[in-house]
């Protein structure tokens, strides 16, 4: 495999080759089980959810986990309890989510698009410990912010619960999971729509018929805007963050539709094996919002339940922040589409959508030409 890079594709390829939707791949001393069927990846995440629950320990791992202080990389055990259980009852419930819906909305209203990951690492460290001082010399008084909320958590005896490295790790690791899925999920679905301007038109339709254009879209008005929502559902079936999940390792031997895995193996559900199914879905190839719109009625969903799409992943390591994530990745879509009329560059009749050959984003990052599609006061209110 060192020389088949990159080893996704290599790994996609003998799976279609095979025509198999399970296979097992030896790396050394470990078997890692690549999964491409939802039935199967509902067995692994939902019925032994607890057998495949840990990560393996891994240098890398441990690296980017700041010694496994965040909960996403890390293996099971004491540390991995307490920081899922900080995001899930501290940090990642409805009242906080209430909380911070002016941050959200002020966000939205600045909505500049850049390449934030230097940032981010240029300024996460000092920042956290300047907030920390001022909390320490009482210059500040209220949990108005995430970083707010796990500076100030005691444990039993009154005492903070979380050190410095773990309030380090755990907000790098949220900040990079919102900065990278909801960009790559929009660039995706713009380019997408901007190749077929019926659906960016039916997308258009319904937020002016929802919203009108006397006004922004608000995060309230999200439930309402079903087409919108399908065609990035639809995004996130065909073109994935990442081709696999992160590692679920076997704690015991088990056996999954038939098949054997081995203790200690490493299962990785395939996102592009799922979501491009031909199985599954009709067309896997082709971008089809309205294949996720029931009826007039249902409200669509970023998450599949049935896992034929793995937009959040599910179970003890599902993403705890579904909530959120939806709602910041609609409300950049939305925002995108309702304000502003856009299309390809003038030199260009189609949009590139080759994937990259290291990864599954736009092998050219996205182009377009956009003019606005509403009043100027409106863009002014918000300035």
């Amino acid at each position: 495999m060192l020389w088949k890079k990159p080893a996704f594709r290599w790994i996609h390829n003998v799976m279609k080759q095979l025509n198999t939707e399970i296979a097992c791949i030896k790396l050394g001393r470990v078997n890692v089980i690549t999964v491409s069927s939802p039935e199967l990846s509902i067995e692994f995440l939902k019925k032994h959810d607890s057998v495949i629950a840990s990560r393996p320990d891994v240098s890398s791992a441990r690296l980017v986990s700041n010694g496994y202080l965040s909960p996403s990389l890390s293996p099971s055990g004491n540390q991995w309890t307490k920081m899922r259980r900080v995001l899930v009852s501290e940090v990642l419930t409805n009242d906080v989510f209430r909380l911070l819906h002016a941050k959200r909305l002020e966000e939205a209203d600045h909505l500049m698009i850049t390449d934030a990951i230097k940032n981010v690492r240029k300024y996460h460290d000092q920042e956290i410990e300047k907030r920390m001082e001022m909390w320490k010399l009482g210059l500040k008084s209220e949990d108005n912010d995430i970083l707010g909320i796990l500076i100030n958590l005691k444990n039993s005896q009154n005492r903070p619960l979380l050190s410095i490295r773990e309030i380090k790790a755990v907000i790098l690791e949220m900040m990079l999971a919102t900065i990278d899925n909801p960009s790559n999920a929009v660039e995706w679905t713009m380019a997408e729509m901007i190749n077929q301007p019926d659906i960016l038109a039916k997308a258009c339709e319904e937020l002016d018929r929802v919203i009108g254009k006397n006004r922004l879209v608000q995060e309230s008005d999200l439930w309402k805007l079903n087409y919108v929502k399908a065609c990035l559902k639809e995004s996130f079936r065909i073109h994935p963050v990442s081709p696999f999940t992160l590692p679920h390792i076997s704690s015991k031997n088990i056996v999954m539709g038939g098949y054997f895995i081995p203790k200690g193996s490493h299962v990785v559900l395939s996102r592009p094996g799922l979501g491009r199914n031909p199985r599954i879905w009709d067309e896997p190839l082709r971008f089809k919002p309205e294949r996720h719109i029931v009826d007039e009625v249902s409200n669509v969903s970023l998450v599949d339940h049935d896992l034929r799409i793995l937009s959040f992943s599910t179970g003890r390591r599902g993403c705890p922040a579904i909530e959120l994530g939806s709602t910041t990745t609609t409300m950049l879509l939305a925002r995108l589409i309702q304000g502003f009329s856009w299309k390809q560059p003038l030199d260009t009749s189609t949009i590139d959508l080759a994937e990259s050959k290291h990864d599954l984003s736009l092998a050219k990052p996205l182009i377009a030409h956009a003019v606005p599609r509403l009043d100027s006061q409106i863009y002014l209110q918000h300035v």
